[in-house]
């Protein structure tokens, strides 16, 4: 009995049609799986049943969709940004949103947290956090810098949990070792929660220090 042959790769009807967000999104569902890494237009193409060559009618290569896929992630970041609460209560609540969106797609994170350009000004979070510095009235041109030295702040200690450096200097004498001298176990998540929270308390202490300098110095 002659079996069905089914016809090419990327000549099937398609429950979805092939398009940039499409793209996107099967590539953000791959990065969350096996990394960036293991990320290619081949890999791609075969997961959207598509031939690999339609793939460069919407993007011209695989850094163009990683840059797709990090914008539709951070396009995504939503705060829960409350005006009827003090900035400082603002400021911490942005930086556990950040923090939960990272846990979600910690491997896209992990890999954009080391590229210079993976905020832009029209990020949500660029934009929130802007919003609440000027609302700690700080003079406008003081905002870009020190909301550059808070994102680096965030993001560097996310990059060391996301990594597991964080986890492991943790661990490094003179943490105490165990009744047989055995290695300092791995913080927990809630000793994690507590270390990002006493970061976040010196940032939101950073930023009120500096508030009043300013004002001192007008």
């Amino acid at each position: 009995m002659a079996t069905e042959r089914k016809p090419p790769r990327g000549t099937r009807k398609r429950d979805v049609p092939l398009t940039t967000d499409g793209i996107y999104a099967m590539a953000l569902q791959l990065i969350d799986a096996d990394g960036v890494e293991a990320l290619t237009m081949r890999k791609l193409a075969t997961a959207l049943d598509a031939n690999p060559m339609s793939l460069y009618h919407h993007v011209p290569n695989k850094d163009a969709v990683l840059r797709g896929v990090a914008h539709r992630v951070g396009s995504q970041f939503s705060a829960g940004q409350r005006e009827d609460v003090p900035w400082q209560d603002q400021l911490r609540e942005l930086a556990r949103d950040f923090r939960e969106l990272s846990y979600r797609h910690p491997k896209l994170m992990g890999y954009s947290f080391t590229r210079p350009d993976y905020v832009q000004p029209e990020d949500p979070f660029w934009q929130a956090l802007i919003d609440i510095l000027a609302a700690a009235k700080l003079p406008e041109e003081e905002i870009p810098r020190v909301a550059a030295t808070l994102v680096g702040v965030f993001t560097g200690l996310l990059l060391g949990e996301l990594n597991g450096a964080l986890q492991r200097w943790a661990t490094l004498p003179p943490a105490p070792s165990g009744p047989d001298g055995e290695a300092a176990p791995p913080p927990s998540k809630d000793v994690l929660d507590t270390m990002f929270n006493s970061a976040l308390d010196a940032a939101v202490a950073g930023v009120e220090n500096h508030v009043a300098r300013v004002r001192e110095g007008a």
